[in-house]
Protein backbone atom coordinates (compact mmCIF):
# COMPACT_ATOMS: atom_id res chain seq x y z
CA UNK A 1 0.00 0.00 0.00
CA UNK A 2 1.35 3.40 -1.28
CA UNK A 3 1.45 6.14 2.17
CA UNK A 4 1.66 9.85 2.11
CA UNK A 5 4.89 11.08 2.95
CA UNK A 6 3.73 13.47 6.20
CA UNK A 7 6.83 15.41 6.35
CA UNK A 8 5.83 16.43 2.84
CA UNK A 9 2.60 16.73 3.39
CA UNK A 10 3.05 19.63 5.78
CA UNK A 11 5.51 21.70 3.63
CA UNK A 12 3.99 21.31 -0.18
CA UNK A 13 0.50 22.27 -1.13
CA UNK A 14 -0.74 20.70 -4.66
CA UNK A 15 -3.35 22.94 -6.55
CA UNK A 16 -6.18 21.80 -8.61
CA UNK A 17 -4.22 22.76 -11.91
CA UNK A 18 -1.05 20.43 -10.68
CA UNK A 19 1.26 23.53 -9.82
CA UNK A 20 3.32 22.50 -6.58
CA UNK A 21 3.63 25.64 -4.07
CA UNK A 22 6.01 26.18 -0.68
CA UNK A 23 6.59 28.74 1.61
CA UNK A 24 8.77 31.38 1.42
CA UNK A 25 11.67 30.59 4.01
CA UNK A 26 12.91 33.55 6.50
CA UNK A 27 10.13 35.12 8.10
CA UNK A 28 10.87 33.70 11.60
CA UNK A 29 13.65 35.88 12.84
CA UNK A 30 15.89 38.77 12.14
CA UNK A 31 13.25 40.63 10.39
CA UNK A 32 14.40 44.05 11.03
CA UNK A 33 17.66 43.26 9.00
CA UNK A 34 15.11 42.71 5.76
CA UNK A 35 13.73 45.41 3.53
CA UNK A 36 10.03 45.54 3.74
CA UNK A 37 9.66 44.63 0.43
CA UNK A 38 11.80 41.48 1.18
CA UNK A 39 8.95 39.94 3.84
CA UNK A 40 6.30 41.38 1.64
CA UNK A 41 7.14 38.85 -1.08
CA UNK A 42 7.91 36.20 1.85
CA UNK A 43 4.58 36.54 2.36
CA UNK A 44 3.37 34.54 -1.16
CA UNK A 45 3.68 30.85 -1.68
CA UNK A 46 6.34 30.32 -4.72
CA UNK A 47 5.77 27.26 -7.04
CA UNK A 48 8.19 24.68 -6.97
CA UNK A 49 11.02 23.82 -9.86
CA UNK A 50 9.54 21.07 -12.15
CA UNK A 51 12.55 18.55 -10.78
CA UNK A 52 11.73 18.68 -7.04
CA UNK A 53 7.90 19.11 -7.77
CA UNK A 54 7.84 15.40 -9.35
CA UNK A 55 9.68 14.28 -5.85
CA UNK A 56 6.78 15.67 -3.93
CA UNK A 57 3.93 14.66 -6.01
CA UNK A 58 5.25 10.79 -5.91
CA UNK A 59 5.58 11.62 -1.95
CA UNK A 60 1.92 12.67 -2.11
CA UNK A 61 -0.05 10.18 -4.32
CA UNK A 62 -3.65 11.08 -3.23
CA UNK A 63 -3.31 14.78 -3.14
Amino acid sequence: MQKTKKSVAKRFKITASGKVLRRSPGKRHLLSAKTVKQKRNMGHDKVVTPGVAANVKKAMPFA
